[in-house]
């Protein structure tokens, strides 16, 4: 049977729901997820296979309105991510609809020569009535090629989507492995997962003001691994929020993270947090180095 290989960019305005739908066509975790927005930083390859198809999902930082260095690395990400892609997928929350930056990003797909598709994503929760007009809308800006309604949450209208991209990968070489699902290094996974957790154990903006930088990351002799962290702060607050009283909080983070990089990567992992007061850490280009994004000025 002859191999088949291309790759699959998604894009969409934050929180449209990109790393839950990798994950879901992958048919397992390999990109964070969280109900805030811009929970992605960075391009993340995911690996899915269909027989003799190999498709290479790209999942992409969303696309908004950057205001500082940070912004506008992860926002350069997203398009770069998009390039020379095979096809483009606009991933739109369906219960959300329309508003600026999703028409802002279809204005500038319109021109671009790759084939574009339209996802509505969370049918399971939106009003149909809304959601096709919403679509409706986004046909006229745009002459998508087709469009598919899904639920990544639920697994809804995934089985069409993945026999659509399947069936349109071009003739070519797999570029990876049967058995990797991520191009991510563990090093960047286990920085992720670290972050996943202050997304979802801390409720306010504190998240977007944290990130993590890997101080020391091997493997012991008996075959586990042994990770240091520091979890970057703004400000001597925020890393009091971290830590929690008597340090409950911080040790509550340390210990579901670990649970499951344990369980991603089959081996027990040892996992030391620490918090520091850094005021600039989205002006130190290493850091954007350990979390894959370029340098924008």
């Amino acid at each position: 049977m002859t191999e088949k290989c291309g790759v699959v960019a998604l894009i969409g305005a934050p929180n449209a729901g990109k790393s839950t739908l990798i994950n879901a066509l992958v048919g397992q975790k390999v990109a964070i997820t969280s109900s805030k927005p811009q929970t992605t930083r960075t391009r993340l390859l995911g690996i899915a296979i269909e027989g003799s198809v190999q498709l290479l999902l790209v999942d992409t930082p969303g696309i908004f309105e950057p205001r500082r260095r940070l912004d506008r690395a992860m926002v350069s990400a997203a398009w770069d991510g998009a390039e020379d892609a095979d096809i483009i997928v606009l991933l739109v929350d369906a219960r959300a609809g329309l508003g600026d930056k999703v028409t802002s990003i279809v204005e500038r797909i319109k021109h671009r020569s790759e084939k574009t598709i339209l996802v509505m994503n969370k049918v399971d929760i939106a009003a149909k009535d809304k959601m096709l007009k919403h679509t409706a809308k986004l046909h006229e800006i745009h002459d998508f090629e087709e469009t598919f309604f899904v639920s990544a949450k639920t697994g809804d209208g995934l089985e069409e989507l993945r026999t659509y991209l399947v069936a349109a990968m071009p003739e070519g070489p797999w570029h990876f492995p049967r058995d990797q699902v991520s191009d991510a290094s563990e090093r960047i996974l286990a920085a992720e997962i670290t972050r996943e957790q202050i997304f979802r154990q801390l409720h306010a903006e504190l998240p977007y003001a944290t990130a993590i930088a890997m101080e020391q990351y091997k493997e012991r002799p008996d075959g586990s691994l042994e990770i240091h962290q520091q979890i970057l702060v703004e400000k001597a607050s925020q890393r009091a929020i971290i830590l929690g009283k008597g340090g409950h909080q911080i040790k509550e983070i340390g210990a579901k993270a670990r649970a499951e990089l344990s369980d991603i990567l089959g081996k027990k992992v040892h996992l030391y947090l620490h918090v520091k007061v850094s005021a600039n850490w989205d002006e130190d280009q290493s850091l954007y180095q350990d979390m894959g994004l370029d340098w924008v000025k």
